[in-house]
């Protein structure tokens, strides 16, 4: 059985993963260990359910660190210091909060630190634990409906407040789009990026470069087309996908807030009715019961982690051409002036 520490009592932490992990580990109590799970962060006092810990180095010391799951909630740009603190007190399991890192320098050092220590990392991606993901990965593999040609992920949710209060996600790609990537890259397989934009958040007469909104169009290697927009100022919730097949579209709806946990599919195939189903989808929870049951088994692949180095690149390579593209418009601007 598998103790738990999380790192970063933030909104992640805090508000996300102890509250899911304890509707876990109700359901699976032969997986996890019984007694508190443990946290720690400098900055917060502590949160309900959690048992917080002055050190890292207490930590290690109350629990079994080969024995105990950690959860990585720093902000994404606190990734490899902490990780190499982890592996020095000797944690080896670790779930990173998305995304695994905010660019290729980041990712380099936590690749390293993973092969020297021999780390077992995942990431909280929870849509590649969804039961709509799950049905739309049995459609597309079984062929019925024939070739996948595109793929349409929209994401959109106002996050006025909480992107003034925090800055831990430097643009609009790093918030919403990495689940969205995580469930593209494996419907799909890897891609290239073929365009890629960027918003700034205004509003009360601020500023905030990058942070509105962000599209990504892909083409994979497979020849599928995915376009992915998040738009972070929308005045609605909606977390939608859309497949389009040789002989139907499939529409999924995911659950946008802890409110409720239903997700939704509609499927409109060529000479039939469209059908809708409606089902239970508590991805986060879901997800920690696979994380949990994979780390209670010995090492034998990198399981998803491949995926999520494939989505850390290809924002990467979006934020280059938004980069590119901005000192692009400020050269025309200065020329023109």
């Amino acid at each position: 059985m598998l103790h738990t520490l999380i790192v970063g009592l933030g909104r992640s932490g805090r508000g996300l993963h102890a509250p899911s992990l304890a509707k876990a580990r109700a359901a699976a109590r032969g997986l996890f260990a019984p007694g508190p799970v443990m946290g720690h962060d400098p900055l917060q006092p502590g949160a309900e359910g959690v048992t917080a810990v002055p050190s890292l180095e207490e930590a290690a010391r109350r629990l079994p660190p080969r024995s105990t799951v950690v959860h990585l909630c720093t902000p994404p740009h606190l990734r490899a210091e902490p990780l190499e603190r982890l592996a020095r007190l000797g944690y080896r399991m670790v779930v990173v909060e998305k995304p695994l890192a905010l660019d290729l320098a980041e990712l380099a050092a936590i690749a390293r630190l993973r092969r020297r220590w021999g780390l077992r990392l995942t990431v909280a991606t929870p849509w590649t634990a969804s039961a709509l993901s799950a049905r739309l990965l049995a459609v597309h593999r079984s062929g019925v409906f024939g070739r996948l040609r595109t793929l349409t992920v929209l994401q959109h949710k106002p996050r006025f407040t909480r992107t003034l209060e925090s800055s831990g996600h430097p643009t609009a790609f790093d918030v919403e789009v990495p689940h969205a990537l995580a469930v593209a890259v494996a419907l799909a397989g890897d891609a290239e990026v073929a365009g890629a934009e960027l918003d700034d958040m205004a509003f009360d007469g601020i500023r905030l470069p990058g942070l509105g909104a962000a599209r990504m169009d892909l083409v994979h290697h497979t020849g599928v087309l995915t376009r992915i927009e998040s738009d972070l100022t929308s005045p609605l919730r909606e977390r939608r996908i859309v497949l389009e097949f040789d002989e139907a579209v499939l529409t999924g709806h995911y659950p946008c807030s802890d409110a409720d946990h239903t997700a939704q599919l509609t499927v409109a195939a060529h000479g039939r009715a469209p059908t809708r189903s409606v089902f239970t989808d508590d991805a986060l929870t879901a997800f920690w019961h696979r994380c949990y049951a994979r780390f209670a088994q010995p090492a034998r692949d990198l399981g998803d982690l491949p995926v999520h180095v494939e989505a850390v690149r290809l924002l990467a390579e979006a934020k280059d051409l938004c980069s590119a593209r901005a000192a692009e418009q400020e050269v025309e601007s200065a020329v023109g002036a």
